[in-house]
């Protein structure tokens, strides 16, 4: 299906910044400008079908959490012909962060949210939209902790949490609330390779996650 086609929205959250991956469109007229990793979808593919596949293609990795987020259909938002888009979301774990490959035809590369380059067609729009979803997002369900590793420091939570919703936090506020939700599981172990006095590390509880992301929650901080 020529005229539909799937864009990509890439999170990760590296050094306490929210940052989407980019790739250098090699062939036509946006040829060297920056966009997000895209494809068509084919015609014996579904719409989910189509973002794994180019997940997976444009990065090398598979099995992330990956969400439709909004078709975009203005009629001018391509300059040659009509063309409707679906973008969808993933959230890359930081231990799959340097691990990401890409197409040998493409360059790509990580941009801070708040500090894109120039951008084809209606991207940045998509981008706008993606971040204020991801921020809602995360008041409401559970699924920040598909951008942490598997286990982590109650700071790490906190800065997650910072960079995604582009605020300060007030610590011990933010750390009674994540423990009152039940979501964290004591590792009984502690961060290594510190400076100051280790912290405890923590992984989700797979159980109270499944259940909170179902339900919803409230997440005012």
């Amino acid at each position: 299906m020529r005229s539909m086609s799937v864009d990509n929205l890439i999170f990760c959250c590296e050094n306490r910044t929210l940052e989407i991956l980019l790739v250098k469109h090699a062939v036509g007229k946006s040829r060297g400008q920056w966009g997000l990793p895209g494809d068509w979808m084919k015609d014996d593919e579904s719409l989910e079908q189509a973002a794994e596949r180019t997940l997976f293609e444009r990065t090398g990795i598979s099995d992330v959490y990956l969400e439709q987020l909004h078709t975009f259909s203005d009629i001018n938002r391509h300059p040659d012909e009509r063309i409707i888009t679906t973008a969808f979301f993933a959230l890359i774990r930081p231990d799959l962060y340097s691990h990401v490959s890409v197409e040998t035809q493409l360059d790509a590369d990580w941009f801070d949210v708040k500090s894109l380059p120039k951008l084809i067609f209606d991207h940045r729009k998509i981008i706008n939209f993606g971040v204020a979803h991801l921020k809602t997002k995360v008041r409401h369900e559970p699924i920040g902790f598909n951008l942490l590793s598997k286990k982590f420091s109650l700071l790490q939570l906190q800065n997650l949490y910072e960079a995604i919703l582009d605020t300060k936090l007030d610590k011990p506020n933010f750390r009674r609330k994540m423990m009152k939700m039940a979501l964290l599981t004591d590792c009984e172990e502690k961060q290594s390779g510190v400076a100051h006095r280790a912290p405890k590390l923590y992984r989700f509880d797979k159980t109270n996650y499944n259940k909170l992301k179902k339900k919803g929650f409230s997440f005012e901080l």
